[in-house]
């Protein structure tokens, strides 16, 4: 059974329909990245598993058990956390602060803690008494993913963190994920990077327009297939 299993999931703005029967899987400890242009709908998939937008129960299963028409919060009891895009940090807190709201709730202790977050990112801790947001657009990532992390997720969304950085950022950002599955998490990862999705997935799926158009393994996806995927050019 896969960790969190998505089935035929549709999901609505008002009477815009933004995702139409969305299939796909996550194993435990593995990363899939979802990959696809603007509008393709993959935040709104991601706003979805993450309880933001509710569906029928079965559509969204976390081992095998329905997780969704739970809320937010119930949704990261369970053990799903979400890396928002834009990092949505509080901007009256702390880098500290910022990270102990992720904890709000944790039932069982775990591997994330504050210290190993600054483990993971050094830099936090040197920081970690100035506004969150006064920090550089990488280091405020850093802070998203430890907020994130300090719920000791069992499933970790990351919306769009390459979106807007600096190449070395991105790259420390991501020299961060073999930690974190190691710790045992499994990474769903939004990236418009085809490339970047491409090093670090074991997985990729494809979208465009609220549907899945390619999905396997990144050494059995020609960069041909990709594009006509991600473009929608037919054959």
């Amino acid at each position: 059974m896969s960790l969190l299993q998505v089935t035929g999931l549709t999901a609505r703005y008002g009477d815009f329909q933004a995702l139409f029967g969305v299939d796909l899987t996550l194993d435990a400890g593995e990363a899939i990245a979802i990959i696809g242009a603007n509008g393709a709908g993959k935040t709104t998939l991601m706003r979805s598993i993450s309880g933001v937008l509710r569906n029928a129960p079965e559509m969204i299963r976390l081992n095998g058990a329905p997780i969704g028409a739970l809320p937010p919060d119930a949704v990261v009891a369970q053990g799903v956390a979400m890396v928002p895009e834009g990092r949505r940090l509080f901007a009256s807190l702390s880098v500290e602060e910022n990270l102990l709201i992720g904890a709000h709730g944790r039932k069982d202790a775990g591997y994330w803690t504050l210290q190993t977050v600054y483990d993971l990112f050094p830099i936090l801790k040197e920081k970690r008494h100035v506004p969150g947001v006064s920090l550089s657009g990488g280091q405020q990532q850093m802070v998203a993913i430890g907020r994130a992390l300090m719920s000791n997720p069992r499933v970790l969304l990351c919306d769009e963190i390459s979106l807007g950085l600096a190449p070395v950022v991105i790259r420390d950002v991501y020299a961060a994920l073999p930690r974190i599955r190691d710790a045992g998490a499994a990474v769903v990862i939004v990236e418009q990077d085809i490339g970047q999705a491409l090093k670090v997935a074991d997985r990729v799926y494809c979208m465009m327009e609220g549907r899945i158009t390619l999905s396997g393994r990144p050494e059995d996806l020609s960069r041909a297939a990709i594009h006509d995927a991600y473009f929608g050019v037919s054959a």
